[in-house]
This record gives C-alpha cells, structure tokens and sequence, in this order.
C-alpha cells in the first residue's frame, strides 16, 4: 500500500515537473519600496499581499518614501453578447481592464502606460436578476485578481531603476497587433 502511494506521488511529481510547472517563488524587484497610488482598496489590498509576501519589497504609503510609484485605474462594462430571436438579452459580456505605470523616484519612467485588458461571457435570465448581479460581481472580483496576479509579474519584468535607452520596458496595450509570424 505504501509502495503504491509513492508511486503515485512521484508520478505525479514527474508529470507536473514535464508540463513545465513551477512555484511562483520569491520574486526580486529592483525596487525595494513602491508605492500604490490611485488604485481601489481591493486591488491594493491585493497588491500589497502579492508584492510583500512574494519579495523583499515593501509597499509604503507615501510617494515621497518610495523608490517606485504604481499608479493604478480601473474600468468596468457591460455589453450585450447574444439576443434571443424576441429580441431579449441571453449574454452579457463582463469587461474589465487595470491601466497601470511604473515611474522611478526620480521621473524615469520604468513601465509605459500599459493596460490589462479582461473580458467573461455570462448567460443572463430576467427570472434570476438579482443572482445574475451577484454572478457579475463574483466575476468582476475574479478578473480583479487575474488582473493583479498578471501585474505583479509584469512588475517583476523591470530589472533597474535607471534604465539605459532603449532598455525600457514597452507598454501593453490588449488590442495591438501581433507581430508577424516567422517564416
């Protein structure tokens, strides 16, 4: 039986180590306090979770005590996916997008303004109204933590604080075209 079980373990260890699963680890910021500026409580809240827990950074509530400053915005919509022949709404679609930038102490830009740019489908029945709000706003907090999840690791992208030119990091933008690809 104990034989079996370890067999087990180590084969699920050897499949999880071949598809190229990795713990997040300890993530090293080249700054060593940020600042979060302009973004909701749940979203720094988060934030700050991420960054003080994953890393040797710690986020400071002043601007003026910081080595970089976050500055972040979010945007919320609601639009009609698919009809019904009547006419009658049977999907929404939830969009959801953080804009974000991450500037030095002294100005440097160290991210340009990006966006993270999310978006769920959701059946819709007016006989469950008020479960469908409830839905929306479980959907909403779930694309909220998408969001921060890929930010942070956005952050962990920048690698100095005195980037040389043409060393910076470029913006993200959800809608830009994709490269060609190689032939």
């Amino acid at each position: 039986m104990i034989r079996r079980s370890f067999l087990t373990l180590a084969c699920g260890a050897l499949m999880l180590s071949a598809c190229g699963f990795q713990l997040r680890g300890q993530q090293n910021y080249a700054f060593k306090r940020l600042a979060i500026v302009g973004a909701p409580a749940p979203v720094a809240a988060r934030l700050t979770r991420m960054v003080e827990g994953g890393s040797d950074t710690v986020v400071v509530n002043s601007p003026a005590n910081a080595d970089a400053v976050l500055r972040v915005s979010e945007a919320r919509g609601m639009s009609t996916l698919t009809l019904s022949t009547l006419g009658v709404v049977e999907e929404y679609q939830l969009n959801y997008s953080l804009n974000y930038t991450l500037v030095g102490a002294d100005g440097t830009m160290l991210i340009n303004p990006s966006v993270i740019a999310l978006n769920r489908a959701m059946t819709y029945s007016t006989q469950y109204s008020l479960a469908k709000g409830q839905e929306a706003d479980i959907l909403y907090a779930d694309m909220q933590n998408d969001a921060v999840d890929q930010l942070t690791r956005r952050l962990g992208v920048v690698h100095t604080l005195h980037p040389a030119p043409g060393q910076e990091v470029p913006s993200v933008a959800p809608r830009a075209p994709l490269p060609p690809p190689p032939l």
